[in-house]
């Protein structure tokens, strides 16, 4: 079955707006809300940083069907994880069947300006992942934990108000070797639109694949979400300027690897053509267009769909993509 999100872009508006947003896409008919836990914004001047965990509390009570989620947070430098396995158990205990926890290998720009640590290589990010999720998995299942792991320990640890089932990981991977473990260990797989058709079909899948054949466990099993970059109005070319304050996706890994100042980042962004900055998005006043280029995403099969608007009109998007996108998706696919 099809599910549609929303990505609720924390690091673009204030919480208080925010959640007024995700409120309303939970009212327009959207399923599930999901932000990602940026401790620092990809923009310095008008970004925003809020701490997801907490706000996803808030969400849970103001909403009562969207599923809730983390796209992505990073158990393994800001916190330890055992405290991640805590807070999202207590969202769980307040929103039953509702939350999902979205792990990624985490950014620069978030861990070492709140640390002060030296960025460390993908081995050592990858690692701290993988034992991460381990020990968070045991957390929600056993009573007593000692942990000891290359990288976290614990002593007789025990989370008292663990949820009735474990909550969902899904595991946000750009490359092959993540894309294996969440094939191997997660609930889910998450990735972002608008790349290559390459990297999905020869990279992506492929390692997934290989995971899940690792775990025994068939494609079928295994969530596939991804983030769809979209910038749907009436005015094209207000569709087109929206992107802008987004520009930095469109940079290379090259260019924003180990960046961790926002004024940097925003300074690489701000240099880019509009052009660029859009080359992410489906830009398009066309309904039937938009269908048509999210078609080949369903088709690799991806069935949880989370639509990413870059406009400060997060209101507009969401009342005209619930009135023309969504309900042409509902009728081809779901």
């Amino acid at each position: 079955m099809l599910k549609l999100g929303y990505k609720a872009s924390a690091e673009q508006f204030d919480p208080r707006q925010l959640l007024e947003f995700s409120v309303l896409a939970e009212e327009t008919g959207f399923d599930s809300v999901w932000v990602r836990d940026h401790f620092q914004p990809w923009r310095h001047h008008g970004g925003h940083a809020p701490y997801s965990l907490a706000w996803l509390g808030a969400l849970g009570e103001r909403t009562s069907r969207v599923i809730l989620g983390t796209s992505v947070a990073t158990p393994t430098f800001r916190y330890h994880p055992s405290v991640v396995a805590q807070a999202m158990a207590t969202l769980a205990s307040l929103s039953p069947d509702r939350v999902i926890l979205g792990v990624g290998t985490g950014e620069s720009l978030n861990e070492v300006p709140a640390t002060g640590m030296e960025w460390p290589g993908f081995k050592e990010r990858f690692g701290r992942l993988r034992e991460s999720i381990e020990l968070m998995k045991i957390l929600w299942t056993e009573e007593r934990v000692t942990f000891e792991g290359e990288y976290y320990q614990t002593l007789n640890a025990t989370i008292y108000d663990r949820p009735e089932n474990p909550v969902p990981i899904f595991i946000a991977a750009a490359g092959p070797t993540a894309s294996r473990l969440a094939g191997r260990v997660g609930d889910g797989f998450i990735c972002t639109s608008g790349k290559a058709t390459e990297l999905y079909t020869e990279t992506l899948l492929p390692n997934v694949a290989v995971g899940l054949e690792r775990s025994g466990r068939s494609m079928d099993q295994l969530e596939k979400m991804i983030e769809m970059k979209v910038s749907f109005d009436t005015d094209r070319d207000r569709a087109l300027e929206d992107t802008r304050h987004w520009a930095a996706l469109a940079l290379s890994p090259e260019e924003k690897t180990g960046t961790e100042d926002p004024l940097e980042m925003e300074r690489l962004a701000d240099a880019l053509p509009v052009e660029r900055a859009a080359s992410r998005w489906i830009v398009s006043t066309d309904p039937e267009e938009h269908i048509e280029r999210i078609a080949p995403y369903i088709e690799l099969g991806f069935s949880h769909l989370v639509f990413h608007a870059p406009g400060s009109d997060q209101e507009r998007f969401l009342r005209l993509y619930s009135k023309e996108v969504l309900p042409r998706l509902r009728r081809q696919f779901g």
